[in-house]
């Protein structure tokens, strides 16, 4: 791979590279064992790092027999200076934990927004994409009654560019949802819902994501946790994000 291309694998492993460059280099990735084989191993490291940040922590035991040496001990400059030297191994210890605990909570959100690329990409590859064809709210909202453990509303598309083309069961992290299939134009774009307990490690609000070559936006709102994924543009997904969360409100 070219120089300018392997300085770039940490940030597309971490999803950050703007969506042109994250297209190219993905589709390079995966016409080239060499390079595919890298991004791998970077991967690996990865979880490797954030597994060993895990391994080390301290004991109540560490605490209390530092208070019971502090109270039976004089203090002289040198428990003063042992005193302080201590308390900055804490403090670097419990940062050191915090970050671990990010990463780790960094990797979880990224392996379910891969597994929804995932989900999308396989749908649209079925023959079979929807498993209820309708472009009637009122048709395809009542097919997952007794299906799936809640309920949710779908936006009135009249006077836009969106089409409601059906729907579907998915499961995510091992739990069950709906999968919507919608269309702008040319392109077909997936509305996942899931209970957001079951989504954990995810913020509120997401805000909008980049998944290799598709544009993702994530968001809760009323105990349920909101998927959009597509190649459409991101002015196409923010439309019809507050189309469904204007619907969620009602």
């Amino acid at each position: 791979m070219a120089d300018q291309w392997t300085a770039k694998l940490d940030i597309y492993l971490d999803g950050e590279l703007p969506a042109s460059e994250m297209q190219s280099l993905d589709a390079h990735v995966r016409s080239c064992p060499s390079c595919a084989a890298d991004v791998l191993n970077r991967l690996q490291l990865k979880r490797t790092l954030q597994s060993a940040g895990k391994r080390y922590q301290a004991r109540p035991e560490f605490r209390k027999r530092i208070q019971k040496q502090i109270a039976t001990r004089p203090q002289t400059s040198a428990v003063r200076l042992w005193i302080a030297s201590a308390a900055a191994l804490a403090v670097l210890l419990v940062g050191g934990l915090f970050l671990a605990h990010l990463g780790e909570l960094r990797l979880a959100r990224q392996r379910t927004f891969s597994q929804v690329a995932d989900l999308h990409v396989a749908t649209l590859a079925s023959p079979n994409p929807v498993d209820v064809v309708s472009s009637d709210r009122h048709t395809v909202k009542p097919w997952f009654e007794g299906k799936i453990p809640f309920t949710f509303n779908l936006p009135e598309l009249q006077n836009s560019e969106f089409t409601l083309v059906g729907g579907r069961m998915a499961y995510l992290r091992h739990s069950p949802g709906a999968h919507l299939i919608f269309q702008v134009r040319k392109h077909r774009i997936s509305v996942l819902i899931f209970q957001d307990r079951d989504m954990k490690g995810l913020s509120s609000d997401s805000g909008a994501q980049t998944e290799l070559s598709f544009n993702c936006e994530s968001w809760s709102h009323g105990g349920l946790r909101y998927f959009v994924i597509s190649d459409a543009s991101p002015d196409d997904i923010r439309q019809l994000v507050e189309l469904l969360k204007a619907a969620a409100r009602k």
